[in-house]
């Protein structure tokens, strides 16, 4: 950051130098050409032809340098044919004529043709009254004090702009140093954390920095609470096999003599444990994917196939918006409604009725049959692990427990009720509606 702004002040001042240069030596020069130009009209004022048609002054210029030999300031008159009338400054040497030009205005121009004595020339062409002679009226002066003031000029300008560039680049400094200061305080933060010695960054930091400190203390939150999660799942499934196992076990010591039964039954109880965990783990890892997104009429469909299959007495009938879809993973997609028509098809009375509905900014499905229901007090039980209320048909309890903590790894609800049109239980889960 320090090198960028060094580099960027750098050019920035050198253009700017540059340009404030141009403006200054031109605005010297001109100043110069401008006396020149004054002595020059002067000179024209002052000049007449003589009775010989040569040409005089007929009254001396006011500048005493006019008089003085090698004094650096010149003036010279030339024509075509005649004599150069110069001035006594110029002594024994005499200004070259300039190239002709075709207009009568005033020119200026650099020359070298006096020895370590560049000189400053302003020239013009004119007809004086009485005569057809076009006379060249020179003014020169030495460069030496034009040179003098701009390299006195660029030595202040390069100074200061030296100056100027020193200072802003320790500024820029100053202020990189001091703007990532904080950033040292969070990396400390994080090392006291590493350590073991903090939890989260507690110091107070400026308001630019706080939004990243706030974000990292939530990653952290967020790490620690899926860790409990996977702290707590893993127990529960040691917990949910345990039982499982130590029945097999006490059956295979006994010799009992269902013992093949008993491994059979108490085989598909783990079984159902496993694919409960798995399923959260998978809804867990796929939950932070932003472009989720499954269409809920399609995962109807594939449910309704299975389900018929397995119970062929069952009328299952569908409606609502087949384009709505979910952001949800197909996959999890289909274990919920799976799991919703599957309960709805093994304990109802025969009928089974989904709808499909886009409640703004979330999915509605409604899954209604005709069975017994669930009284009330009940219905938040039964979402437990192994909560079963009919025990008379095969099932292990884990069919709502897992579309409740799917539904909940999503951020949506499920929630039971009774069907007003069915007379059975009615589900109602909503679920996060992905972006058209």
């Amino acid at each position: 950051m320090i090198l960028t702004a060094a580099v960027w002040i750098s050019i920035l001042l050198f253009g700017g130098g540059l340009a404030l240069d141009r403006v200054l030596t031109s605005s010297v020069e001109q100043n110069f050409d401008n006396q020149l130009e004054y002595v020059l009209t002067a000179m024209i004022a002052s000049a007449e032809i003589g009775p010989d048609g040569e040409i005089r002054m007929n009254r001396p210029l006011g500048d005493q340098r006019f008089l003085e030999p090698n004094s650096g300031l010149y003036w010279q008159i030339t024509g075509k044919g005649a004599i150069p009338f110069p001035s006594r400054s110029l002594w024994d040497r005499a200004l070259q004529p300039p190239v002709e030009h075709n207009n009568q205005a005033v020119h200026f121009r650099d020359s070298q043709e006096f020895v370590d004595e560049p000189l400053r020339i302003a020239e013009r062409a004119i007809k004086l009254p009485d005569s057809e002679v076009a006379w060249t009226f020179m003014v020169a002066q030495s460069r030496d004090s034009l040179d003098a003031q701009i390299r006195e000029l660029r030595s202040v300008l390069v100074t200061s702009f030296l100056l100027l560039a020193l200072g802003l680049i320790i500024l820029a400094a100053l202020q990189t140093f001091y703007g990532l200061w904080p950033l040292r305080a969070v990396r400390q933060a994080i090392a006291q954390m590493r350590s073991g010695r903090e939890s989260r960054v507690t110091q107070a930091l400026p308001d630019e920095v706080m939004p990243m400190v706030n974000e990292l203390n939530a990653l952290l939150d967020h790490n620690e609470k899926q860790a409990e999660e996977s702290r707590r799942h893993a127990g529960n499934l040691a917990h949910a096999l345990k039982t499982p196992l130590t029945v097999i076990m006490n059956s295979a010591t006994a010799k009992a003599p269902d013992l093949a039964e008993t491994v059979i039954r108490e085989a598909t109880t783990m079984r159902r444990q496993v694919d409960h965990h798995l399923a959260r783990a998978r809804a867990v890892g796929r939950r932070g994917h932003s472009h989720s997104r499954a269409q809920v009429w399609d995962s109807l469909e594939s449910v309704e196939r299975a389900v018929s299959r397995l119970y062929s007495h069952i009328r299952l009938d569908m409606a609502g918006d087949k384009t709505v879809a979910a952001r949800v993973e197909r996959q999890d997609l289909d274990e919920m409604l799976g799991n919703l028509i599957e309960n709805a098809a093994k304990y109802g009375g025969g009928s089974v009725f989904v709808t499909v509905e886009d409640a703004g900014d979330y999915v509605e499905m409604l899954v209604e049959d005709d069975g017994r229901g669930i009284p009330e007090a009940e219905r938040e039980r039964i979402f437990d692990r192994g909560a079963r209320l009919d025990t008379g048909k095969p099932g292990t309890g884990l069919g709502l427990a897992i579309v409740r903590d799917v539904v909940e790894i999503y951020d949506g609800t499920v929630t039971l009720e009774e069907s007003e049109d069915l007379g059975g239980l009615l589900v109602r889960l909503k679920l996060p509606k992905a972006a058209g």
